[in-house]
């Protein structure tokens, strides 16, 4: 899933391919994508891009009182076409959601790989219409983002810090990779309750986010779509990499399997050696 990074490099390869560009095309694949029905999807044909900029996960897109407002979730992603393809795409026959013409005849997809489709796709009038962007809480490099801030939204939470970081309602624009990174940067366990922190957990736990999600938007930075997942699996210290060594204290990255997905963790640096139980094998005990 792409993550504030990589999302805030889509918006701005957007702030510099089409910004100033009228859309000459809107073409909807799969009708679940869109989430409103007014304003109309092609009453984007004839008007211009003004402004490209990021909402948490989203992406936002300014068209003078129009705004396309899009998040990729677990599988999309924006496929740039510096030509558009002449050929006709297939209803139900291709992972492209959504193809937007621009008027030099460049343009893009909004595709969606596998069978669990949540692209979502919102044409507004304010992009705080969508109701995910209307929830979310701060960005984490804003500067008004502080340790103090970040002190006080985890005062008082009974809930394991990893959960917390993924919260868009709490900490906007993070998710499950860069959770990892976070805490393992910390030296900090996924279960640790952000009620328990103290003033050092919360200093090193601050420290840990600024500088993994900048070091990460550094990485997006004028790249092309097409190279910002890889780029993203490059900068991974434990995310994704369970089984091979810690690049810090050299001990076997471990993986633990909550609901839907797997976080990882390195436990010489983050549990004190012990390793955190897994969900997948003691369902196999039951």
């Amino acid at each position: 899933m792409p993550e504030m990074p990589e999302v805030e490099g889509l918006a701005e390869f957007l702030r510099e391919r089409a910004v100033g560009l009228p859309v000459a095309s809107a073409r909807l694949t799969q009708i679940a994508a869109l989430k409103t029905f007014d304003p109309p999807l092609e009453s984007l044909v004839g008007l211009t891009v003004a402004e490209a900029a990021r909402h948490g996960k989203f992406v936002h897109l300014g068209l003078g009182d129009r705004h396309l407002v899009f998040h990729l979730a677990k599988a999309g992603w924006l496929r740039w076409h510096e030509k558009l393809p002449a050929t006709p795409i297939k209803p139900g026959r291709s992972p492209i959601a959504l193809r937007i013409g621009l008027g030099d005849g460049s343009g893009f997809d909004l595709t969606e790989a596998g069978t669990k489709k949540s692209l979502a796709v919102y044409l507004v009038r304010d992009p705080r219409e969508v109701p995910g962007v209307a929830r979310l809480g701060p960005d984490p490099l804003d500067d008004a983002f502080t340790r103090d801030a970040l002190a006080g939204l985890l005062a008082g939470r009974r809930t394991q810090i990893k959960g917390v970081l993924r919260d868009q309602q709490i900490v906007a624009g993070i998710g499950n990779a860069y959770s990892d990174e976070i805490l393992h940067a910390a030296r900090m366990s996924p279960y640790a309750l952000a009620a328990s922190l103290g003033d050092d957990d919360i200093d090193r736990l601050y420290a840990a986010l600024r500088e993994t999600l900048a070091n990460a938007l550094t990485a997006a930075r004028g790249r092309p779509p097409a190279d910002l997942k890889d780029a993203k699996r490059r900068g991974m210290s434990v995310h994704g990499r369970a089984g091979q060594p810690c690049p810090v204290c050299g001990d076997t990255v471990r993986s633990v399997f909550l609901a839907d997905r797997s976080f990882e963790y390195c436990p010489t640096c983050q549990t004190g050696g012990r390793a955190l139980a897994d969900r997948r094998l003691s369902r196999l005990l039951k």
